[in-house]
């Protein structure tokens, strides 16, 4: 997999620290076309969205923290636990994923930049419309929508105008993550530098080579079930609408089948983001490259076809309950593969812990976690008994939070002395990952237990069976949530001031890649002129 140079000096630019050739002022961000730029300006839009989800969830544990209604009534406790999945989902994890791309991609297969420059800049800007329509959704007659994350019908076909907005909002998010898509697989497809075989890319070029083609896939799925609830909403159609000869269970159906591949859409690039830190830190090759690839390509494969495992409860006959328990089975297989992989990479290693190598083993262990509540709600009989209770809820933040978000916080410790020029500090970034490792598991392991005990979702009062544990989520999540204030305050400004350690062009020793072939920080243009790989190297020459 490593990419060698047979000769260095033509594929960095020469005025490395200067931003050689950058306009300065509003028009450098406003008219972006530089890869570096659009994937920083992804990256903290993303994180604002992170904050604003936050902030949402945070209030959603303030009425939770003791029961009786304390705060909020019930009808606005559901559009906040609605938008906080809505802002999460398409406002903070697949951006940021979409910023590691853009950021990165180029940099590791030695192309100049991303194949469509102003479409690039055209993706991310729609981004900022979208989420002030998501947010200003709660400032509309009758407050945001507050059907749940998934936007079932018929709730959604009662909500009020901001039901629209939030239709229209998802519908400009989804415009940008296809044109981010079609531009990766361009990129990737048809940049790479002379010499680099597919089967020599990053792994993280390969899980979002694929992560592109499911974003293709399944974001016109989701267009389409939300224009037929805006037609039936106003324009006398039923497709939902049972009155009408329409079907609700039919929308869920349309949902999950974008649903359940935008789960990996959200994991695969973190697990790309793993496959780097691991090798690195435990200074050996990756173990089973090939299998990884395979592995990736398999779980995107059988994501579209094990959708109905979210709807064993809307009354399917027994042979879809099979069909559908089985195939999700099967998902762990591939997903098995990897947790082997990353581990005996791990074997014998000489392994040390900087804080990248800290966030990736933790997420190993918490997102092995996850997976196996996954494989237990995947039994149709327990899930029954499960659907829509806590443990639910438990099971997707531990694959959602400990994977997606803890493989993007690995991937800018990993990364950021190439971003901003400076070494993180280590004793920060340590405390960053203890604590979020700690607070995490203090606010989702007790809703396990609450799910178990049968409290549902979505509901902002409970009986008082359930209080000592909701106490301890919430007092778990005002915790991690300051933990990432902290990340921003203390790890991400500085950096971003330039505060710091210079870093070295190589902070990692055992590190390998193109992205190290040129200064910190990365120059504004890289790869004038592309990088000419030796097959048969194994460690770049000095």
């Amino acid at each position: 997999m490593s990419a060698v140079l047979d000769h260095h000096g033509d594929h960095a630019h020469d005025h490395s620290h200067d931003d050689h050739g950058a306009p300065h002022g509003w028009r450098r961000w406003l008219y972006a076309t530089n890869h570096k730029d659009i994937g920083t300006m992804y990256l903290l839009f993303s994180f604002t969205m992170l904050i604003v989800g936050g902030i949402l969830a945070m209030l959603i544990r303030l009425e939770l923290f003791q029961p009786g209604l304390q705060f909020f009534n019930p009808q606005l406790f559901n559009q906040f636990t609605t938008m906080h999945g809505l802002i999460m989902v398409f406002g903070a994890i697949m951006p940021a994923f979409v910023g590691f791309a853009n950021w990165m991609i180029p940099l590791q297969i030695g192309a100049a930049d991303m194949a469509f420059a102003r479409m690039n800049n055209l993706s991310f800007w729609l981004l900022i419309p979208a989420g002030l329509m998501l947010v200003g959704s709660f400032f509309m007659p009758g407050g945001a929508p507050a059907a749940g994350w998934t936007l079932y019908a018929p709730l959604t076909l009662q909500m009020g105008p901001s039901m629209d907005a939030g239709i229209f909002a998802m519908h400009i998010l989804g415009a940008s993550s296809i044109m981010g898509s079609i531009n990766i697989v361009v990129t990737i497809l048809n940049m790479r530098a002379p010499g680099m075989t597919l089967m020599k890319m990053p792994l993280f070029c390969w899980t979002w080579l694929i992560t592109a083609f499911l974003l293709i896939a399944v974001m016109p799925v989701l267009a389409g079930a939300i224009t037929m609830t805006l037609t039936d909403r106003h324009f006398g159609t039923h497709f939902f609408n049972p009155a009408g000869g329409g079907d609700p269970v039919m929308y869920q159906h349309i949902f999950w089948f974008f649903g359940h591949p935008e789960v990996y859409i959200m994991i695969l690039p973190a697990f790309g983001i793993v496959s780097a830190i691991i090798p690195a830190f435990a200074r050996k090759k990756l173990f089973g490259y090939a299998s990884m690839v395979y592995a990736t390509a398999s779980i995107a494969i059988l994501s579209f076809i094990v959708w109905a495992h979210h709807m064993f409860t809307t009354g399917m006959p027994v042979t879809g309950q099979l069909f559908f328990m089985y195939a999700t089975m099967l998902i762990a297989v591939p997903t098995g593969v990897k947790i082997f992989n990353w581990i005996a990479t791990m074997w014998r290693g000489s392994m040390t812990f900087e804080t990248p190598m800290l966030f990736a083993v933790g997420f190993i262990f918490v997102f092995t976690m996850g997976g196996f509540t996954g494989l237990i709600l995947a039994m149709a009989p327990i899930d029954i008994q499960l659907q829509d209770t806590y443990y639910v809820v438990a099971h997707f933040h531990y694959v959602l939070v400990a994977g997606s978000l803890y493989g993007m916080f690995a991937g800018y410790y990993y990364w950021s002395p190439k971003w901003t020029g400076v070494m993180y500090s280590e004793t920060r970034g340590k405390i960053h990952f203890w604590g979020s490792l700690i607070f995490f598991n203090v606010t989702f392991f007790p809703m396990h237990f609450l799910g178990l005990a049968g409290m549902p979702r979505r509901y902002a009062d409970y009986p008082m069976q359930f209080a000592d544990f909701n106490m301890l989520a919430s007092i778990g999540a005002f915790g991690f949530g300051l933990m990432q204030v902290y990340f921003f305050v203390f790890v991400v400004w500085p950096a971003m001031r330039g505060r710091g350690e210079p870093a070295p062009q190589q902070p990692w020793e055992a590190a390998e890649g193109l992205e190290w072939e040129v200064p910190s920080p990365a120059p504004f243009h890289t790869f004038e002129t592309p990088p000419k790989l030796n097959a048969s190297a194994t460690k770049v020459l000095a």
